[in-house]
Parts: structure tokens; C-alpha cells; sequence
């Protein structure tokens, strides 16, 4: 890769450079990499009467009549004929050039789908040129590439044409894998893929480029998932290289929580521990990702792991993303941990002065050995006297500096504290494989015993009045309820502004009933009266802003109302829904929604009514959003994959991953050449 060097490259003018920038492409390399979105077909003419209906093809003819109509629109109209037919033309966007080249007696050849319209056999707006007749057609399919504002597509093709045949070209399309490799995946040449894509000869199977399954693309898949197989791998063996406190299982506090606790652990709950117990108990650097649907039991697990490190004489740090699930680990682990005998200390960016001196000063001397708290636990003055272990709730709602910044709280040298990350969101096998390949995965996949199903109601807005019925039945009944105001994306003040103001409709509708409301801009103190008040009875019904989605456990409340459930996203959905049916009796929450419905959204409302089970809801909205979307905040800094597509191209990645041990153990330099085409400078990614 020297050649990346002498880079020809630079003799683009700087505008265009700017604009190809955009695209991803800072050098001739990244160019060659830029492949086509799809082809068109222009090896060929078809005959004006054996164009196949409702299918791209390329005809030619001369234009025998043209003109401008203004009814019902204004439009350019041109007729061309063959000597088999006539076919119409329309634009309904064009420029006085064209109304000047498309004149009567022009040979003009065209692609576009054709269709039976009002004046007969027409296209509108195909691609069009003026020819002379013989004209030579092309030899090759024409690619379409993804393009930005200001470079045209022959500007692209043209550049991409150029790196393909400069000199460098051949070092950068060399090939990284080993012969047997290639043999054993039955896996096409790198160069031979990277030429056929942007050059595809008219005789192939235009339709296995289109779907990328052709043996080129699934080349190319193949050695973008290697890189992130790769970059994975390095990092998790870097990782191991790393020196942690080997936290021994003695076995008394641990022992003491379990016999006190008013329930026994799941299976599930048991076979992570073993698993977080051995790692801690190891001389390297724990990364494990807890995941459990919502309710399934993560926190004790995350207690029993804390008690681990303690009982070792090392501090443990939890950090949560909001102030409210923040301070409810803080009342849970206290009333689980004080009775042992252990300083819980709380970290909270509201807290007084008085109070923040004093918790810092207890955590820097070593008294407090957990130490709970939100962003406010990696601010620098937070000095730990000796921590071991790092416990990251809902993770993926944190940015990887800030979970780094953490990590680093108890680092020397070579030395860095164990971590564990829960999520209640569940990350699907094939993304488990890939994005979070560098983490061990342990998942409980069982709910306690005795969690009633929720039943999910979907509801018209329309029938309102009969969802107020249902609140003031279940209210007079002595249950709880929440009323949940919708998201607004775009403005966090009129999100405000809705939920006070539905706040003061539900107050005049059910004058009878206390109610109370809670959303993100309260300070923490008042946040904490209102969530204790609640929990503690007093408060009937809370209506709340999505502060509510995770970690809130009130029994009592059996019953949700979500407003505007069209606008949220499935996972917060779930979430939502997870806060009822804690206690005996069977939740009801109510998904209210507004007509009409986008198809995202009504394919949204479908999946949460059918499905209960978080991993399949996960498994579904990946389907839906793709990668990028789902990962959400881990995807910052991190490269997304451009070809592969996960959920068709499972194979690939299984491949992959046996590939990448393979190269690292016995290719190590493939494997750094590999790695340094694809990911170049952003090798560095996920450190966390």
C-alpha cells in the first residue's frame, strides 16, 4: 500500500476533492473501492415493438413530432420512431437545451422503462443522447454510482476508469488472501471481482449484480467482513495482553445477599454468573456484555459480580445513563448491601456541594467500595482509592469516550479494572457476531417465575374516551397507572410543553385522583419525590416522558398508556412496556395511535402486539432499520459495513470469523495488509 503515498490523487482540483470527500474517497484506493449502487444495460437495442413491458431497455429512433403541452401539466412531449413503432417520450422537468435538441429529424437513443400511458407505449423521463446512425453501442454494462451534489456521473466513471489503469492500480488491488484459503471458501480473485464490478461484460447475469450475489460481490462482503473479523480479534487479543486484579470467589458476601434475598436466581441468572465469576477470577481484563430481556433479573446478577470484587478489597463502579435509574440502583443495592456492611456512595450532577465533597472524599479514601452515579462518575475529580470492577448499565445508551473515560479511572500502566456492560436492549446473534465480536456475550434468556404476560392493546386515537374508562376503573380499583407523553424528536421544549399540557387535561378529567408528573428537565430531588411517592402509592397516575424507559419498577402498576405510539421506535416500545406487570397481576398497556400510519410505523405497531419476547422484537427492527440505526450510539467512530448486508449474508460472516483466527495465527502480515486496505486509519476502532 506505499503507493497510497505517491498519490496521483492529489491532482484533483481542490473543490472536487472536497465534493469526493463526501463520498468517502481520499485517495485513488478508496476510488477503486467506490463500487456501484446498480447497472444499466445499454449493450443493446430492442426494437420500439419488443420492448418487454414495465422493464428497463434501450431503444433508438428519430424524433418525428415534438412540442410543449401545458394540460394537465407542463410537459415536453416527443414521439420517436423505428421502422418498427412509435414511442413516446415525456418530460415533465426539462431545460430550453433540450427542447432544442430534441427537434424534429434527431436521432436519439434511449433507456428507461417503458409503459402503456395515455398516448400509448411511453417513457418519461429516460436517459437520453444524440447519436448518429451506427452509432457504437457499449461494450460493457454501464455502472451507476452513488454520487453527491456537484459530481456527475461520467465525472465518477471517469475517475474510477483512471485509477483502474494507472500504474498503482495493480499494487492496490493485489491480492492479500492465501491461495488456500481462496480455494477453501471457493472465493473469486480480489482483482479479478474489483475489474468485473466496475466493467461487467454484457453476456453476464445482470440480475446477480443487481442482488449482489454474484461471486464478485460476495467477494467483496466476504473481505469487508474479514476486516471487521480482524479489527475485532486484534483488539480482543490486545485486550488480553492487559493485566486486571484477579478477584477470587471467597464466597462470603455473596453468600450472605443470596440467603437474604426473598426469591431464588433462574437457571439463566446462575449460568451468567459462572460465567462473570470465572472472568473476574482471571489476571486479564473482563469485557462481558450481560444482555436479559426487560424484568429478567440483570441487576442482582450485577450485585452479586460487585460483591465479587469487593469481598477482594476492591471498589466497584456503576454507572447508569439518567439520575432516576440511577438513584433506583442506588435505594436497591443499598438495601441489599448496607445489611452486609458495605459503603454505598451516590454520584449525581445535582447533588450539593456539601454532599458531592463528601462522597468524593469517601470514594477517593477507599471507605465507599461501590460507587453509583450517572456521566458524573468519569469526571476527573472522581479519584477511586483501588477499582476493580466497572459496571456500565444500559451501555449502549453511553458514548464510547465517556465508557472509556471510565475504564481508565482505575488504569496504571498496564493494568486496567474488569468490566461488565448490561443491556436490556437485545442485540441479535448476527450483530453479536459482528459490531460486538470483541466483547464475551452472556444473556439471560429466562424471566423469573411468577411475571404475569403484558397484554398489548392497539387503539385508535379515535376511542380515547374508552382508554380514560379503563385508567379510572383500574385507578378506583386501587391499582397504578402510568400515561406516557408522545416523542417529539425534533424539539425537547415542545416535548415539555405537550406533556404539561397533557398533564393539565388528564388533571381535569380525573379530578378525582392524584396525579403527578415527571419528566428530564426536573432536578434530580424533585425527580426522586415524585418516583418515591409513586412507588410508595401515593400517587395514582404519573404521567411521564420517555425518562420513564428503563430501570422504573413500581408493582402496583399494571396499566400503561403510550400517546402517539406511532412515533417511537420499537425498542423504546418494549422498553416502556417492560415498567408493568411487575408485580401478580397481568399488565395492560395501551398503544394509542394517530392516523394515517407511514408503512414503518404500522410495521412497528404489528410487531410489538405480536411479539412479547424482547430478542425476537430486537431480531425484527434490524430487519427493519439495518445496523446503522439500531447500534444507535456505538455506531460513533465506528466504520459501518458498506456491502454486506448481516441478514443476507450470514454465511459470509461465519466464514469470516474462521478466516480471521486463521490469518492472525498463521497469515499475520495478510492479515495487517488486509486490514490496512479496508480500514486504512480507522483501525483504532472500538477500544471499547
Amino acid at each position: 500500500m506505499n503507493a497510497l503515498k505517491s498519490n496521483p490523487f492529489s491532482c484533483i482540483n481542490p473543490q472536487l476533492q472536497q465534493k469526493l470527500v463526501k463520498l468517502g474517497i481520499r485517495n485513488e484506493l478508496e476510488l477503486i473501492l467506490h463500487l456501484p449502487l446498480r447497472y444499466e444495460d445499454e449493450t443493446r437495442l430492442y426494437p420500439i415493438r419488443d420492448i418487454p413491458d414495465g422493464k428497463t431497455a434501450q431503444v433508438e429512433g428519430v424524433i418525428v413530432h415534438s412540442e410543449i403541452i401545458t394540460r394537465p401539466r407542463r410537459q415536453l412531449v416527443c414521439q420517436i420512431k423505428d421502422s418498427t413503432g412509435i414511442l413516446y417520450l415525456r418530460f415533465l422537468n426539462f431545460y430550453p437545451s433540450q427542447v432544442k435538441a430534441y427537434s424534429i429529424g434527431a436521432r436519439i437513443r434511449v433507456l428507461g422503462e417503458a409503459r402503456t400511458g395515455f398516448f400509448g407505449l411511453e417513457m418519461i423521463h429516460p436517459k437520453c443522447r444524440i447519436v448518429r446512425e451506427k452509432s457504437l453501442l457499449a461494450d460493457t454494462l454501464t455502472p451507476v454510482y452513488p454520487i453527491t451534489a456537484g459530481i456527475a456521473q461520467t465525472t465518477i466513471t471517469k475517475l474510477i476508469q483512471q485509477a483502474l489503469s494507472n500504474n498503482h492500480s495493480s499494487e492496490y488491488i493485489a491480492e492479500t488472501l492465501p491461495e488456500t484459503i481462496l480455494m477453501q471458501y471457493h472465493l473469486s480473485g480480489f482483482r479479478e471481482s474489483i475489474c468485473l464490478l466496475h466493467q461487467p461484460p454484457p453476456d453476464i447475469a445482470i440480475g446477480l449484480l443487481q442482488s449482489r450475489t454474484h461471486p464478485a460481490w460476495r467477494r467483496i462482503k466476504f473481505d469487508e467482513l474479514l476486516a471487521q473479523q480482524l479489527s475485532m480479534r486484534m483488539h480482543y487479543r490486545q485486550r488480553r495482553s492487559y493485566q486486571a486484579p484477579a478477584l477470587q470467589e471467597k464466597n462470603h458476601l455473596t453468600q450472605a445477599l443470596l440467603a437474604s434475598l426473598a426469591f431464588d436466581l433462574t437457571d439463566a441468572q446462575k449460568k451468567v454468573l459462572v460465567e462473570i465469576k470465572r472472568d473476574l477470577s482471571a489476571e486479564n481484563p473482563m469485557q462481558r456484555l450481560l444482555q436479559g430481556d426487560v424484568g429478567s433479573g440483570k441487576t442482582i446478577v450485577a450485585a452479586l459480580a460487585a460483591l465479587q470484587a469487593i469481598e477482594n478489597d476492591y471498589q466497584v463502579a456503576i454507572m447508569a445513563p439518567t439520575e432516576i435509574l440511577a438513584e433506583q440502583h442506588y435505594q436497591k443495592f443499598l438495601s441489599w448491601l448496607a445489611p452486609l456492611g458495605v459503603t454505598v456512595s451516590w454520584l449525581s450532577g445535582s447533588q450539593k456541594k456539601k454532599q458531592r465533597d463528601h462522597e468524593l472524599t469517601e470514594i477517593a479514601a477507599g471507605n465507599a467500595m461501590l460507587a453509583i452515579g450517572t456521566h458524573a462518575l468519569f469526571q476527573e475529580q472522581v479519584q477511586f482509592f483501588r477499582l476493580g470492577l466497572v459496571i456500565v448499565d444500559e451501555q449502549h445508551r453511553f458514548g464510547v469516550h465517556q465508557r472509556l473515560a471510565l475504564r481508565h479511572k482505575g488504569s496504571e500502566s498496564n493494568w486496567l479494572p474488569h468490566q461488565l456492560m448490561m443491556s436490556a436492549t437485545p442485540i441479535p446473534r448476527t450483530l453479536s457476531m459482528s459490531y460486538y465480536a470483541d466483547l464475551d456475550v452472556s444473556v439471560i434468556d429466562q424471566l423469573p417465575p411468577g411475571r404475569s404476560p403484558v397484554v398489548t392493546k392497539l387503539i385508535d386515537e379515535s376511542r380515547r374516551n374508552e382508554v380514560i374508562a379503563r385508567v379510572r376503573e383500574a385507578c378506583h380499583a386501587g391499582k397504578q397507572a402510568y400515561w406516557v407523553c408522545p416523542l417529539i424528536e425534533e424539539s425537547e421544549a415542545l416535548q415539555l410543553k405537550t406533556a404539561v399540557e397533557t398533564y393539565e387535561v388528564l388533571g381535569q378529567t380525573f379530578p378525582e385522583l392524584k396525579i403527578s408528573l415527571i419528566h428530564g428537565r426536573l432536578n434530580a430531588q424533585v425527580k426522586s419525590a415524585i418516583m418515591t411517592a409513586f412507588s410508595q402509592g401515593e400517587v395514582q397516575l404519573l404521567v411521564a416522558t420517555t425518562v420513564i424507559e428503563v430501570g422504573v419498577d413500581v408493582p402496583n402498576a399494571s396499566l400503561m398508556v403510550i400517546e402517539h405510539a406511532e412515533r417511537m421506535g420499537l425498542s423504546q416500545l418494549h422498553q416502556l412496556r417492560g415498567r408493568i406487570g411487575r408485580g401478580s397481576e397481568a399488565g395492560i398497556c395501551v398503544l394509542l395511535y394517530q392516523k394515517p400510519l407511514s408503512q414503518i410505523a404500522r410495521e412497528r405497531l404489528r410487531i410489538i402486539f405480536e411479539h412479547s419476547d424482547g430478542f425476537e422484537i430486537a431480531r425484527q427492527d434490524l430487519k427493519l432499520r439495518g445496523p446503522g440505526e439500531f447500534l444507535g450510539t456505538r455506531q460513533s467512530g465506528i466504520p459501518m459495513l458498506r456491502f454486506a448486508d448481516l441478514q443476507q449474508d450470514m454465511d459470509l460472516l461465519e466464514a469470516a470469523r474462521a478466516v480471521a483466527e486463521t490469518l492472525l495465527c498463521d497469515y499475520p502480515e495478510a492479515a495487517q495488509r488486509h486490514l490496512q486496505r479496508w480500514l486504512g486509519e480507522k483501525k483504532e476502532y472500538l477500544r471499547v
